[in-house]
C-alpha cells in the first residue's frame, strides 16, 4: 500500500511540475560567438535539465574508469580474504582430524592469503606441533605471544610444550606470565598446580589447590622445604587442622615442637593422636628420646594409656615388654600379643613376634612352636606399609608424591589388599 501511495505522489509531482512549466511565459535567449539562441522558457528549462543529466552521467563514467584499479584491488582483497578464511577452516578441520599433511598445507595457504594474523599463527603452530616440528611450533607460539590481544594463546602453547618436555621451571614461568595476561581459568590453575608439585613449590601448590586436593599432604611437604621455623610451624598447624588424623601432619607438628624445645607439648600431641589414630610411626617418634629398654617399656605404657585395647596398642606393648628381657616382661609380652590377636590383629609381624617370644622363653607354654609360628606367619595378612593408592607401590616412609607413578597425595598406610585384589 505504501508503495502505491508513493508511486501516486511521484506521478502527481511530475504532472504538477509539467503543468507549472507549461504555464510559464516568455522566451530565453543567449548569444555566444555571434550566434543567438532563443527558445521558450519551458523548453529552455527542460533542455538545461537534460544537459545537466547528460553531464552527470558522463562524469560518473569518467570517474568509474579512473576507479577501476582501486575497485579491482578491493575485489581481489575480498577474494583473498574469502579464500584465506576457507583455508583457515580447512586447516582447523585437518588439525582436529589429526591429518598432519593437510593441516600444514592449509595453514600455510591461510598465512599466504591472510598474513600472520593471530588465527593463522595459532593454526600454523598447532599444525607444526601435530606433525612433530616442535622448534617450528615454538617459534610460531612466540610470535603469537607478542600479539596484544592473542598473546595468551601463544603463552598457552609454549606452556604446553614446556610441560610435555618436563621443563618445569620454564612451565612455571610461562604459567605466571599467562595468568598476568588473563585471569587464570580452571585448566591453567590445574596445570600450574601440577607444575608446582613437580618443582616442589608446595606453597604455590596449596594456593592453586582445587576442592578435594590433598592440601594437608602439600602442607607437610612444604614444612620439610621451609627453612623458616615460624613459617614451617604455621604450615604444620594448617596440615593438622585440614586433616587431624593425618599421621604425617601430626609427626611434622610434633617434630617442630621437639626442635623448639617443647618436648612435653610434642608428647601431648602424640598421645592425643594415639587416641584417634594409633600408628607405628607415632610410637617410633614418641619413644625415640629413650634408649633404655626398661624406659621404653614404661613410656610405651604411658603413650597408649588413653587407648589401651586397640590392637596397635597391644602390639606395641608386647614388643617393648619382650625387649625389656625379664621373665616377667616376657610373660607380659605373650599376654599382650595374644590379646592383640584376639582383638583382630592378623599381620605377619604378630606371628614373627610370637616366634621371638617363643625363642626368648622356651620353657613357657605357648600356643605354637617357633617354626610352626613362622609357617603361620606366611599365611597371615601382609604387614601394613606406606603404599600408593594409585599404583600400589610400597614405600619405606610417607612421601608427598609417589616416586613410582608421580601421583601426589595418594600414599597411605595399609596392607594394599584392596588395591591388589
Amino acid at each position: 500500500m505504501r508503495a502505491v501511495l508513493g508511486f501516486l505522489l511521484i506521478g502527481a509531482a511530475i504532472i504538477g511540475g509539467a503543468w507549472w512549466l507549461m504555464e510559464l511565459h516568455g522566451h530565453i535567449s543567449a548569444t555566444l560567438a555571434g550566434y543567438t539562441i532563443e527558445m521558450a522558457t519551458p523548453l529552455a528549462i527542460v533542455s538545461l535539465a537534460i544537459i545537466v543529466l547528460i553531464l552527470t552521467v558522463l562524469l560518473k563514467l569518467v570517474l568509474s574508469v579512473f576507479n577501476l584499479p582501486a575497485r579491482f584491488t578491493a575485489w581481489r582483497a575480498r577474494q583473498r580474504k574469502a579464500q584465506g578464511e576457507l583455508a583457515v577452516t580447512r586447516g582447523l578441520v585437518a588439525i582436529a582430524a589429526g591429518n598432519q599433511a593437510q593441516a600444514r598445507m592449509h595453514t600455510a595457504r591461510a598465512r599466504k592469503l591472510l598474513g600472520d594474523t593471530s588465527q593463522t599463527l595459532l593454526h600454523a603452530a598447532e599444525a607444526a606441533r601435530l606433525a612433530g616440528y616442535e622448534d617450528e611450533a615454538e617459534a610460531l607460539y612466540r610470535q603469537l605471544s607478542e600479539h596484544k590481544e592473542a598473546g595468551f594463546l601463544g603463552l598457552r602453547g609454549l606452556f604446553r610444550q614446556a610441560v610435555a618436555r618436563q621443563d618445569w621451571d620454564a612451565a612455571a614461568k610461562l604459567g605466571r606470565e599467562a595468568e598476568r595476561i588473563h585471569a587464570a581459568p580452571s585448566w591453567l590453575r590445574a596445570e600450574r598446580s601440577e607444575v608446582a608439585i613437580r618443582t616442589g613449590n608446595w606453597q604455590q601448590a596449596i594456593a592453586l589447590a582445587a576442592p578435594g586436593d590433598p592440601t594437608a599432604a602439600y602442607a607437610v611437604a612444604a614444612v620439610d622445604a621451609e627453612p623458616d621455623a615460624s613459617k614451617a610451624m604455621r604450615l604444620a598447624k594448617r596440615a593438622v587442622k585440614d586433616s587431624p588424623d593425618f599421621v604425617p601432619a601430626i609427626l611434622a607438628y610434633a617434630k617442630l615442637l621437639r626442635g623448639a624445645g617443647k618436648e612435653s607439648k610434642a608428647q601431648s600431641v602424640l598421645r592425643d593422636a594415639w587416641t584417634r589414630m594409633p600408628h607405628p610411626d607415632i610410637a617410633a617418634f614418641a619413644l625415640a628420646v629413650h634408649q633404655d629398654a626398661a624406659a621404653l617399656h614404661r613410656e610405651a605404657a604411658k603413650l597408649v594409656q588413653a587407648n589401651p585395647d586397640h590392637p596397635e596398642s597391644l602390639f606395641l606393648r608386647a614388643r617393648h615388654a619382650l625387649a625389656a628381657g625379664t621373665a616377667e616382661s616376657i610373660t607380659e609380652a605373650r599376654n599382650f600379643a595374644e590379646a592383640a590377636k584376639a582383638a583382630g590383629l592378623n599381620h605377619q609381624r604378630l606371628f614373627r613376634l610370637f616366634a621371638d617370644i617363643d625363642a626368648a622363653d622356651m620353657t613357657g607354654g605357648t600356643l605354637l612352636k617357633p617354626r610352626e609360628t613362622l609357617r603361620a606367619a606366611s599365611a597371615a595378612d601382609p604387614d601394613p606399609a606406606w603404599r600408593c593408592d594409585n599404583c600400589g607401590a610400597a614405600q619405606p616412609s610417607w612421601m608427598a608424591v609417589c616416586p613410582n607413578c608421580k601421583t601426589p597425595g595418594r600414599i597411605s598406610w595399609g596392607t594394599g589388599r584392596k588395591l591388589l585384589s
